[in-house]
C-alpha cells in the first residue's frame, strides 16, 4: 500500500553556516512528526563544511534529506530547489542560520489548516547577539480570511508586502500549482520581493496569526545584509521584476505607487550604507541608483518621496538630479 504524501515540506537553504547547523537541525528534531518531511539545500558552501555538517546532524532528523547543488544559485535557487523536491500539502522556509521553538510546526499547520487559506504569515523573533525583540506582522486583523489584496495599501504605511519573509508562513500547494510559489531564479537578495507582492495581488485568501515560533537571526557574518558586494545589487531586478508584473494588474495605478515609495525606500537605505561596499560596486549601485529614478516621471517620484524624511530625499534627489520642489 503506497504510502500516504507528507502533510508538511519544511525548506532550509543552507550556505556557509555550519557553525549554526546544530541549532537549527535540533530545533527541526523538536518539531519533527511522521508527516513533516524536511528538505536541505546545501548551495554549495565555500568557506567551511556546511554540507557534510548537514550529512552528520540530519541522521537523528526523520524523514530528512539534503540535496546538494553542483554550483551555487544563491537563496531564490535554492528554495526553488527545495520546491520543486516538496511532496507536502503545505510548505514552509526556514533559513539554514535560524531556528524554530518546539512545537511550532504543528501549531502552524493547525492554523492554516483550521482556517482553510491560500496561506498563513506569522510574527517573529529577531536575535541579534544576545537580544531577542518580537516582530510582528503588519496586518491587525488576526486569526480570521482574509482577501490578500486588501493588505498591500496604504502606500505610505508599513504594509503586508513590506514584510516579504518566506520563512514567516505557510502555504498551500495549490499556490504551487498556480505559479505563485516559487522564486525568480538567480536572485541573490531581495528575492522575496517579487515574490510577496505576487502572492498577495493574485492569491484567493490568506491571515495572519499570532504565532512567534521563528527564531531570525540578525547580523550573521555570512549573510548578504552584511556583505557590500555586488549580488546586494540584485535588489533593483527584484523591483523591476514587481513594477513589470504591476503593468497588467487592473489596479496597476494604485499598487504602482506602492511599488516606487518602496523601491526608493530601499535604494536610499543602499545609497546611505555604501561605505560598506567596494569602491567599484558603489559606483555601480549610483549608477544604477539614477537608471532606476531616471525611469520614473517626475510626478511620480514626487509623490514617493513625500515624508520620506530629509536624508533619504536629499541622497536621492542628488542621485536622480533636477528634482526640484520634494517635500521631505
Amino acid at each position: 500500500m503506497p504510502s500516504l504524501p507528507p502533510k508538511l515540506s519544511v525548506i532550509v537553504p543552507c550556505f556557509n553556516i555550519e557553525g549554526y547547523v546544530p541549532d537549527t537541525v535540533t530545533s527541526l528534531v523538536n518539531n519533527a512528526k511522521d508527516e513533516f518531511e524536511f528538505i536541505f539545500v546545501e548551495d554549495r558552501s565555500t568557506k567551511d563544511r556546511t554540507y557534510e555538517a548537514l550529512l552528520h546532524l540530519t541522521k537523528r532528523l526523520k524523514n530528512s534529506r539534503v540535496i546538494r547543488h553542483e554550483q551555487n544559485g544563491g537563496l531564490a535557487t535554492a528554495r526553488n530547489t527545495g520546491i520543486d523536491a516538496a511532496e507536502g500539502r503545505y510548505l514552509t522556509f526556514l533559513d539554514g542560520d535560524d531556528w524554530l521553538a518546539p512545537g511550532y510546526l504543528a501549531q502552524l499547520v493547525d492554523t492554516v489548516e483550521r482556517l482553510d487559506v491560500d496561506f498563513v504569515r506569522t510574527d517573529h523573533v529577531q536575535v541579534t547577539g544576545v537580544g531577542r525583540s518580537v516582530h510582528r506582522a503588519p496586518e491587525g486583523r488576526r486569526h480570521t480570511p482574509l482577501d490578500p489584496r486588501t493588505s498591500i495599501l496604504p502606500v505610505d504605511d508599513t504594509t503586508m508586502v513590506d514584510y516579504p519573509y518566506a520563512w514567516a508562513g505557510i502555504y498551500h500547494r495549490r499556490l504551487l500549482d498556480r505559479g505563485l510559489l516559487r522564486f525568480h531564479d538567480g536572485l541573490r537578495t531581495a528575492e522575496d520581493r517579487p515574490w510577496i507582492w505576487a502572492l498577495h495581488r493574485q492569491a484567493d485568501s490568506y491571515a495572519v496569526a499570532s504565532l512567534r515560533g521563528v527564531f531570525y537571526r540578525r547580523g550573521v557574518a555570512s549573510s548578504l545584509t552584511q556583505i557590500g558586494d555586488v549580488r546586494q545589487l540584485d535588489f533593483f531586478r527584484s523591483f523591476d521584476l514587481v513594477l513589470g508584473e504591476l503593468a497588467d494588474d487592473p489596479e496597476a495605478g494604485r499598487l504602482r505607487k506602492k511599488a516606487l515609495r518602496n523601491y526608493c525606500v530601499v535604494i536610499a537605505h543602499q545609497l546611505l550604507a555604501r561605505d560598506r561596499f567596494e569602491r567599484s560596486v558603489a559606483a555601480r549601485l549610483r549608477q544604477l541608483a539614477a537608471e532606476a529614478l531616471g525611469r520614473m516621471t517626475e510626478e511620480e517620484l514626487t509623490e514617493a518621496l513625500v515624508g520620506m524624511g530629509e536624508q533619504r530625499v536629499h541622497v536621492l534627489r542628488r542621485i536622480r538630479g533636477g528634482m526640484k520642489g520634494v517635500a521631505a
